[in-house]
């Protein structure tokens, strides 16, 4: 097998590179992202701008790739609110760019799209676990230009391009930005327990429920994607979730018990968001049955390492 990571130098790629060595096994890789560096378990990563279509299809023919797995995009829903144009370049017109130039280039290989949990949006006031079958309904940027890049490459599919669109739902672990919250939970911890902050830890709204998955569960999903892509039919979309609704405020309660000083909680309008959804749960049932895949990795075991690896962090920058 020969896999293209796009947006490899980003939180998901080296966990992909893991888990595609542990599944496949016999796989070489080239990793591409925007900026070029080295990291320990992806090596050498190539510069590749997926808004760029001549760098695309160039790195299409110069890899020739069996697969090709597309992580590239912005990483979290207020980045793309800040920049509504930039979300619709990467997200929309980089899958383009990819779509078009395997049809023409390597018109054999697959396509995997990371796309997002949050297209449902609005339709998860159904109160109900959201499976593929449910109405998109985004509610902002993030969520809109996926949904965008989803429905194109289904269309796509009927023009020859072999494709898997997953819906990957909510994902933590060790080594995501503060950006998301239980990195920014377990940062403010980290950081008051070494006396650089007041010990009073800022809070969002704490009662919305959201599907958790063990960033490694979602790996795990797309390296089995990969090695059963032939045995897909192009163009399917498979959720990628626990099918567990989490309340924020018993992940925080969580993380404070892992505490080692007491720490007081305060609620900050800043971090307050209007398009908040009261719940958003996934049905991966079709995961299950098409890559026989299920989440193994513990919700628990997981915060406690995103929150020991946010200790070492502040302990280096000391």
């Amino acid at each position: 097998m020969r896999v293209l990571i796009t947006g490899a130098h980003g939180f998901v790629g080296p966990y992909l590179a893991q888990a595609l060595r542990r599944v496949c096994g016999d796989v070489t890789f080239f990793p591409t992202g925007t900026k070029a560096e080295e990291h320990s378990v992806l090596g050498p990563v190539s510069i590749l701008d997926v808004t760029d279509p001549g760098a695309v299809s160039s790195a299409i023919r110069h890899f020739r790739p069996s697969h090709v797995v597309n992580l590239a995009g912005l990483a979290a829903p207020a980045a793309a609110t800040a920049d509504p144009r930039n979300a619709w370049q990467v997200h929309v017109e980089g899958v383009l760019n990819l779509a078009q130039a395997i049809l023409e280039h390597e018109p054999s290989c697959w396509l995997l799209n990371a796309g997002s949990g949050l297209v449902y949006g609005e339709s998860a006031k159904l109160g109900v676990p959201l499976n593929e079958s449910t109405l998109l309904a985004p509610v902002d940027e993030y969520a809109v230009t996926k949904a965008a890049a989803d429905l194109a490459l289904g269309a796509l599919a009927r023009r020859g391009l072999k494709s898997i669109r997953f819906r990957p739902f909510n994902h933590f672990g060790p080594g995501q930005a503060e950006t998301f919250v239980i990195p920014a939970f377990a940062m403010q911890i980290a950081q008051i327990e070494a006396g650089l902050a007041a010990p009073v830890i800022r809070v969002g709204n704490l009662d919305a429920e959201r599907d958790f998955l063990d960033v490694r569960d979602v790996v795990d999903a797309y390296a089995l994607a990969v090695r059963s892509a032939d045995k897909q039919t192009p163009g399917i979309i498979l959720n990628v979730a626990s099918g567990v609704p989490r309340r924020i405020g018993d992940i925080l309660g969580h993380l404070l018990a892992q505490s080692r000083v007491r720490i007081e909680v305060e609620q900050d309008p800043a971090r307050l968001r209007p398009s908040d959804l009261p719940r958003i749960v996934g049905d991966a049932d079709r995961a299950r049955q098409k890559l026989d895949w299920t989440p193994s990795y513990s919700f628990d075991d997981t915060l406690v390492a995103v929150l020991d690896d946010c200790r070492s962090q502040v302990g280096r920058a000391a």
